[in-house]
């Protein structure tokens, strides 16, 4: 049976969007960013895909242990890092390398008697405000680090980019000038560039980049889709219309009634919502593909159904295929039409949406 909605993925588009990578960055090794259940395509999926690559990244340390237990081997960072004793032993166990970015993570390893066991990533706040030292700390926790049994050497070193996804944003080199001047003298690799670091700013490419939007095929950069900048997308989401009726001028459509039709029209229904992952707040308008061509959203977004306007389309069936997104109807073009980030579209599937990692016959719009 057809699924009602259901999200199509061309892994091998993954591989694609990592030659790009390597050609922005030729030099680098790649630390893969698959958290968020791989940006929702799948952790374990996405993993068994990347396998040239130099190092898993992850958000937290139950995401390295999902890999550890699938048997991946390669190295796997945990950016967030461990927050207590219980979870360090767990790193431990499962050979998880850490990012170090508090006092209070300092503090813990300091006091392990273990030798030459943890790797570790030294994180420098340049101006992200999040996690990681600032560089008037740097010296004293640098220090600090190499004297704790349990790291085993050579300490490596990284920053986050804050503004990387605007070009013309000079914040962006201020906090690489800044990682530099705190690092200068200090052997030891670097990391600076995420997805839009690499794409877009020459002075961020060190020893290691950290790849994540970008390999799944989504522009980093607002003003562009990933096709434009010779990225494929790795997700396509689809449904089918399951009713098509008429509506007339003065009706309105959905909950509250915010589209009142102005003219008689066509309405189509798809099975498709926001408890599959579709955003809530897309306004009207928003485009979807029926048959291959564009019809816009009328009527709020409902848990389990939205509703088009089908002028346009007068022998449009139920059973006809729908496309939410995919390479014909970017999703960062969606997400505009949702204000809101493309991130957020992938991330947020549902586990009612079937994943399908080859193309369906019917899908061909």
């Amino acid at each position: 049976m057809m699924p009602a909605a259901y999200a199509v993925l061309n892994t091998d588009a993954v591989k694609n969007n990592v030659s790009v990578v390597r050609r922005h960055a030729p030099g680098a090794k790649i630390m893969a960013v698959i958290k968020a259940n791989g940006y929702g395509h799948g952790l374990q999926r996405i993993a068994e895909v990347l396998t040239d690559v130099d190092a898993f990244a992850v958000a937290r340390g139950d995401e390295g242990i999902r890999l550890r237990k699938a048997g991946f081997r390669q190295p796997v960072t945990v950016l967030e890092g461990f927050r207590n004793n219980d979870e360090l032993d767990l790193f431990l166990s499962y050979g998880l390398d850490t990012v170090v970015h508090s006092f209070q993570q300092l503090d813990i390893l300091e006091n392990r008697p273990e030798i030459g066991r943890l790797g570790v990533w030294l994180k420098i706040d340049t101006g992200m405000n999040r996690l990681g030292f600032r560089p008037a700390d740097f010296g004293q926790v640098h220090q600090r680090l190499r004297q704790c049994r349990l790291v085993k050497g050579p300490i490596r070193f990284m920053t986050h980019l804050a503004n990387a996804d605007d070009k013309t944003d000079v914040k962006t080199l201020q906090q690489i000038a800044l990682f530099n001047e705190t690092l200068a003298g200090c052997p030891g690799e670097r990391s600076i560039a995420n997805s839009a670091g690499i794409l877009g700013w020459k002075d961020a490419l060190t020893d290691w980049v950290r790849p994540g939007v970008m390999l799944y095929g989504i522009s980093p950069f607002p003003s562009q889709t990933g096709r434009q900048i010779g990225l494929q997308p790795v997700m396509g989401l689809y449904s089918q219309l399951i009713a098509v009726k008429p509506v007339y001028k003065g009706e309105t459509v959905g909950y509250s009634g915010t589209w009142r039709c102005p003219e008689s029209t066509l309405l189509g229904v798809i099975a498709v919502g926001y408890g599959d992952g579709y955003p809530r707040y897309a306004r009207n308008g928003t485009p979807v593909l029926v048959n291959g061509r564009r019809a816009p959203l009328i009527g709020r977004v409902s848990m389990d159904m939205i509703t088009v306007d089908l002028a346009s389309q007068p022998n449009a069936r139920p059973g006809d295929p729908v496309t939410l997104w995919n390479d014909d109807l970017p999703v960062e073009e969606i997400a505009q039409c949702a204000d809101t980030i493309p991130y957020t579209l992938v991330c947020g599937i549902t586990q009612r949406v079937q994943i399908i990692e080859r193309e369906l016959e019917p899908v061909t719009c």
